[in-house]
């Protein structure tokens, strides 16, 4: 169990400066252990997230038969099973604080042939599951949760799964991910429609390993009873770590920080957009292809924001980053309206009111709406703030310490380990003064 009396203790007067490669892309580590476990032959990966989430998906595939020689240096080799060759796991699976684990496995293990038990820590056992097991539902799929819809999930095996059409009424990847997942194993076809543009790193990967997938504006459709192949990967730096550093560089005077191989999947980059918006200087180079997935290096460059009314069409592509650009916001000279996020109160907290309340604790005006908020920019005070053990916000709020009159202390932080290992060495490395108390962060 995590020690979440983990603080951070984040000390005005920082800038950022240098050049650096956060880790891995979680989205893209999650699904190459995935698909490389249900291919046939060796799949290997190279920049793999070692994080407590991208773990607890590894866990469970071995838990299920495969093996994996586990990460080294960010090198994984997955032995694959072929999408039959799963066996029944001793007990249930237990996810920790990851949501994408849970929702893409509902999906792929509707289809098994035997029965298993999906659990979390406390974050994510709050975490809406309706999203997914009602459309898997529609498939065959029978899944028990609680009666709030909520893990722990039941997935009972030796079902037919049927292909079904299904028009997502909220812009997700992790449901369009488990309705795909959960079609390998259909009769016919599945199809998912989505009302606005979500990451789509599993088509791009079913399609590395050699699976049949069609895309045809925001219809995305395969046929069951295929096979994968198994394949090499790379995975590039995640744009979701990045944008801290981003966020920090464009909102402070004098900074100026490189990022290399950083992953610009299109479906990813609306922080970019939105920080270009705000003012900040931001330059990309060394563009290429990388395993399907587009990469580049992102160079940031400080000065004065301006606040924005956030493009409704930018949110699902910014979904991961907005605690981190609330406090750019803060940081603006003017007003930051944000509209239609209203997928960010079920996160791994409420984060549009946890960060409402810690930027009103460091003395900015900050006004929740039930989809979004209204962030006043001003000047950020010292005081102390709860993360809720969400691993992006306690991220996010050290940032601010580069534009603040004092210290800010961050209280339960030791989630930051499920996306971001390294991350306090790197923020020091690059200029952030930042301390830790309690446990190694």
């Amino acid at each position: 169990m995590h020690n979440n009396s983990i603080s951070f203790l984040a000390h005005p007067g920082g800038t950022l400066q240098g050049e650096a490669r956060v880790p891995g892309d979680k989205s893209i580590s999650h699904r190459s252990i995935m698909l490389g476990s249900l291919a046939e032959g060796i799949t290997r990966v190279s920049g793999f997230l070692d994080a407590e989430d991208c773990l607890a998906t590894l866990a469970a595939f071995r838990a299920m038969g495969v093996r994996i020689e586990r990460p080294d240096d960010g090198q994984v080799v997955i032995h694959g099973v072929g999408l039959n060759g799963l066996t029944p796991p001793r007990e249930p699976l237990y996810l920790g604080n990851s949501g994408t684990s849970m929702r893409l496995l509902s999906g792929l293990l509707s289809g098994q042939a035997f029965d298993t038990v999906l659990t979390g820590d406390a974050s994510l056992s709050r975490r809406p599951m309706k999203r997914v097991t009602l459309p898997l539902a529609r498939m065959g799929a029978r899944i028990e949760t609680t009666a709030a819809g909520t893990a722990p999930l039941h997935v009972h095996g030796g079902v037919n799964l049927d292909g079904i059409h299904y028009d997502m009424p909220v812009a997700s990847a992790q449901v369009k991910s488990c309705l795909l997942l959960a079609g390998l194993y259909a009769q016919g076809e599945t199809q998912v429609r989505e009302p606005a543009p979500t990451r789509d790193h599993t088509e791009r990967m079913l399609q590395g390993f050699g699976y049949p997938i069609r895309v045809e504006g925001d219809t995305i459709s395969l046929t069951g009873g295929g096979s994968l192949t198994a394949t090499s990967i790379d995975v590039p730096s995640d744009i979701s770590s990045a944008a801290f550093f981003m966020v920090g560089a464009a909102m402070t005077e004098g900074a100026d920080v490189n990022l290399h191989h950083v992953g610009i999947n299109p479906t990813r980059t609306g922080i970019i957009h939105i920080l270009r918006l705000m003012g900040a200087t931001i330059e990309i180079s060394h563009e290429r292809s990388i395993g399907g997935e587009p990469v580049a290096d992102i160079r940031v460059r400080g000065g004065q924001l301006r606040g924005i009314d956030i493009p409704e069409d930018q949110v699902p592509l910014a979904i991961d980053e907005f605690p981190a650009l609330f406090i750019a916001a803060a940081s603006a000279r003017g007003t930051t309206r944000l509209t239609g996020a209203e997928e960010l109160r079920v996160k791994e907290s409420d984060r549009i009111q946890v960060m409402a309340d810690g930027l009103r604790v460091l003395g900015i005006q900050a006004a929740p709406t039930p989809d979004g908020i209204v962030i006043q920019g001003g000047t950020l005070t010292e005081g102390c703030v709860d993360s809720h053990g969400d691993h992006r916000i306690a991220m996010a709020f050290a940032m601010a310490a580069l534009r603040s009159q004092g210290c800010i202390r961050i209280q339960d932080c030791a989630n930051v380990n499920t996306s971001f290992p390294g991350f306090v060495a790197l923020a020091r490395h690059l200029g952030l003064k930042l301390d830790t108390t309690g446990e190694p962060a």
